[in-house]
C-alpha cells in the first residue's frame, strides 16, 4: 500500500533523509520510532505530500503522489503531530468540512459523522466550538476526520498526546479495527508502549537513516536480547 524508495530532504544545508526506504502493506501497522530531530515527521509529511522529495520516489496504493497528488491523497488519511483547525468551528463543523474538501456529498457527511462520533462518547461536545476544546478532544475530532472519507493509508504522527487512558484504549481499538478491515498505518510515535503493542513491524530512524525495518522478534535477534525484552530495552540497544 505504501512503498517509499531512496528518499531524500534536506532543508538547507541540513540533510534531514538520507535515502530512507521501506514498504508497508495492506493490514499492517508500522511503527517509525527514533531520536527527536531523525526525520520521522519529515518522513510523514513527505508522504502526505506535503513537503517535496529532494530525491527518490513514493508510492501510495500504486499511485505517484507526485505525478497525481488528488488520487493519492484521496487515499490517505493524516493524523498530524498538533491537532489544529480554524478556532470559529465547531467539532462538527469541523467534520463536514473536512469531508467537503474530500468531495463527500452531504448525505454520506452525515452518515459518516453520525457512525464514528459514538467511538468517543462525545456527548454534545461535538457542538462546541474547538478553540475551546482541551488538547486531548482536539486529538480525537482530528482522529476522526482522518477516518471520515475512508481512506486506505492512515498516516499518524504521536496520536496518543492528550489523551485519556479511555480514549487511548478507544483509539488503539480503531487502529487495530482499521487494519482488520484492510487498512494501513504508517505510524509515528515517542510511545514505545504503543509501537510494541500493536505493531506488525517497526522502523528505527537514526540521523536520518533507517537502521532497522523489521519485527520486534527480528529485533530481540539484531539486538542479541531475550525472548521478552521490551521494545525500550531494545531501542536502547540499537541506538547505542
Amino acid at each position: 500500500m505504501l512503498e517509499v524508495k531512496q528518499i531524500k530532504k534536506s532543508f538547507g544545508a541540513k540533510t534531514a533523509v538520507k535515502g530512507v526506504s521501506f514498504s508497508i502493506g495492506a493490514g499492517e501497522i508500522f511503527s517509525l520510532i527514533g531520536p527527536n530531530g531523525s526525520g520521522k515527521t519529515t518522513i510523514v509529511k513527505l508522504v502526505a505530500g506535503l513537503l517535496r522529495l529532494d530525491a527518490g520516489a513514493i508510492s501510495v496504493g500504486g499511485t505517484d503522489p507526485v505525478a497525481d497528488p488528488i488520487a493519492a491523497k484521496k487515499m490517505i488519511g493524516y493524523v498530524p503531530d498538533e491537532p489544529t483547525a480554524w478556532t470559529g468551528m465547531t467539532g462538527l463543523e469541523f467534520l463536514h468540512f473536512v469531508g467537503a474538501l474530500y468531495g463527500m456529498p452531504e448525505d454520506a457527511r452525515k452518515r459518516r459523522i453520525a457512525e464514528l462520533l459514538p467511538l468517543f462518547k462525545f456527548d454534545g461536545v461535538e457542538r462546541e466550538y474547538f478553540e475551546d476544546y482541551s488538547r486531548g478532544n482536539k486529538q480525537k475530532f482530528v482522529i476522526l476526520a482522518a477516518l471520515l472519507h475512508e481512506p486506505r493509508l492512515l498516516l499518524v504522527d504521536e496520536p496518543m498526546v492528550g489523551l485519556d487512558p479511555e480514549s487511548a484504549t478507544t483509539t488503539k481499538k480503531i487502529f487495530r479495527d482499521f487494519v482488520r478491515g484492510g487498512g494501513t498505518i504508517f505510524l509515528v510515535t515517542h510511545t514505545l508502549s504503543l509501537a510494541e503493542e500493536i505493531s506488525s513491524r517497526i522502523g528505527v530512524l537514526k540521523k536520518g537513516e533507517l537502521v532497522f525495518a523489521g519485527t520486534i522478534a527480528e529485533l530481540r535477534d539484531k539486538t542479541r536480547r531475550g525472548a521478552d525484552a521490551p521494545l525500550e530495552e531494545l531501542y536502547a540497544a540499537i541506538n547505542v
